[in-house]
């Protein structure tokens, strides 16, 4: 019972954040990030989170070849938008995301910061803490359970792009995480697919 009403009360605090983050001002965007992603450190290590070993090669390498793979998955869906406009969705709408983060009133430091706590607060509570309480009995549908969650929740963004794409990158991280079995895994896949895809590599 304790532990629910704490799990309950940590979510609670989770969202209510990515709330703060998705309705305030595009100026205050970096700093409700900063906010938001610590919240779910913070919420995820109350709950009993704990980073147990050193990062190890395998989980980092497969980390890397799944934000690999999310990026040229990224590449395609851009293409099939620009040439279909499934939905009335367009060019215009990635470049409102974009815009939040990979901005010149962002120095590159700041953008690599909100990129980073955006890596370890997501993973820490979406994958580490969420899906690791429901994957002992959803097994793999754990992956696309957390991710339709963390896609309803960017509902509050009302930019159906960014609520199809944080499906589609929460699926991919989740089954990273499960099939890895270890956060630094999809902690590494979401971190260097940031930073590809927002100061490397954008697509646009």
């Amino acid at each position: 019972m304790k532990g629910g009403v704490l799990l309950g009360g940590a979510f609670a605090a989770v969202v209510g954040s990515m709330f703060v983050l998705f309705t305030a001002p595009s100026a205050y965007f970096v700093v409700a990030t900063f906010l938001s992603t610590s919240c779910m450190v913070l919420a995820s290590y109350a709950l009993g989170l704990r980073w147990k070993k050193a990062p190890r090669w395998k989980p980092v390498t497969v980390g890397i070849a799944s934000a690999l793979v999310l990026y040229v998955v990224f590449l395609l869906g851009n293409a099939a938008i620009v040439t279909f406009h499934p939905l009335g969705i367009g060019p215009e709408n990635a470049s409102s995301i974009y815009s939040l983060i990979a901005s010149q009133n962002n120095p590159p430091l700041v953008q690599v910061a909100v990129l980073l706590f955006d890596a370890a607060g997501y993973e820490a509570f979406f994958r580490g803490t969420l899906q690791a309480r429901i994957q002992p009995r959803a097994g793999v549908w754990s992956a696309p359970a957390i991710a339709a969650l963390d896609a309803a929740i960017h509902l509050l963004t009302l930019n159906p792009l960014w609520v199809a794409t944080t499906f589609v990158a929460d699926l991919t991280w989740g089954v990273t995480y499960y099939y890895a079995k270890d956060l630094t895994a999809s902690f590494t896949s979401h971190l260097v697919w940031d930073l590809v895809i927002f100061l490397v590599l954008p697509i646009r």
